[in-house]
């Protein structure tokens, strides 16, 4: 009786991957490009509030974040910013669906004259407001020349609500823009066999159409909430002289008194609460997107 003797199997020798050199190099230009012009302005701001004769950035925080010029212009920053995105939402809204399912003559070329607003400057808002509702503008003086008053009823544009329709008017594209892109993705089939099946218009809307126009509304609505809370040409521009806002503060404190390390504390508030606010919406956008998709898919 004849026994074999298996042979030990050799270790095959592991081999570890290359270090991908090429992939780290085309990945340092834009980490240093990042680093210089997000991360190092961020960090000196944060390092200017913390720095004065004294030694300690505490005081400077305090007697800013204790101001009643602080909180006020606090408190107004986020009401303006509040109120002109719900007013850019119902707006945009109201645009989109026009644009998308209600076909008319020139539906384009009003499509084409949103697209244009984006490229614009937001000042020209500012000016184009002034020169339409301005206490010497067109309106105003067309209805002096008709009911002969010595002056025009409008007078708004320095107030909070000036500001408000002038970032209404100037960031609503934002909201439009996507709502459109998301519209024309919806099967036209589905709004046919719902319309079929008996719904109102009013029901397809609520119960196909905007379902599938949530991520998009909350897209565009996000981005116009964190332009409208660092916007600074808008308030500047409409002469606005109560509406004290956190970009216009810091720019008080920075050029106009040269209070730098004040300054440099109010602007790293601004840029933790449009942080907090971005963090806030990637969190929200990634639930609604992952119970979509589980909605759709249960083994996820």
């Amino acid at each position: 009786m004849t026994t074999t003797v298996e042979r030990p199997e050799t270790a095959v020798p592991q081999h570890k991957d290359p270090i991908p050199w090429h992939r780290i190099g085309w990945a340092l230009p834009p980490l240093l490009l990042v680093l210089v012009f997000a991360v190092y302005p961020t960090a000196r701001v944060l390092t200017e509030s913390l720095s004065t004769e004294s030694g300690t950035g505490l005081s400077t925080w305090s007697s800013v974040l204790g101001s009643e010029l602080f909180r006020t212009a606090l408190w107004r920053t986020i009401q303006i910013a509040v109120a002109s995105t719900l007013g850019c939402l119902v707006l945009g809204t109201f645009l989109a669906l026009v644009l998308a399912f209600v076909p008319f003559a020139g539906s384009k070329v009003v499509g084409r004259l949103i697209d244009t607003v984006l490229a614009l400057p937001s000042f020209l808002i500012t000016l184009a407001f002034t020169f339409l509702y301005g206490t010497a503008g067109a309106v105003n003086a067309l209805i002096i020349r008709i009911t002969g008053d010595a002056s025009g009823p409008l007078n708004f544009l320095n107030t909070p609500f000036g500001v408000i329709a002038a970032e209404i008017t100037f960031f609503t594209p934002f909201v439009v823009r996507p709502l459109l892109a998301a519209f024309t993705q919806i099967p036209r089939e589905q709004l046919d066999v719902a319309a079929s099946l008996g719904a109102s218009p009013v029901r397809v809307l609520r119960q196909v159409v905007m379902p599938e126009a949530w991520p998009a509304l909350l897209a565009g609505g996000s981005l116009v909430l964190l332009m409208t809370l660092n916007e600074f040409g808008i308030v500047l521009f409409t002469g606005a002289k109560d509406v004290v806002t956190l970009p216009v503060l810091i720019y008080t404190r920075g050029i106009v008194t040269f209070d730098l390390p004040g300054a440099a504390v109010i602007a790293t508030v601004q840029v933790a609460l449009s942080l907090g606010l971005y963090c806030l919406y990637r969190f929200t956008f990634n639930r609604l997107m992952g119970g979509s998709r589980a909605a759709v898919d249960p083994k996820l």
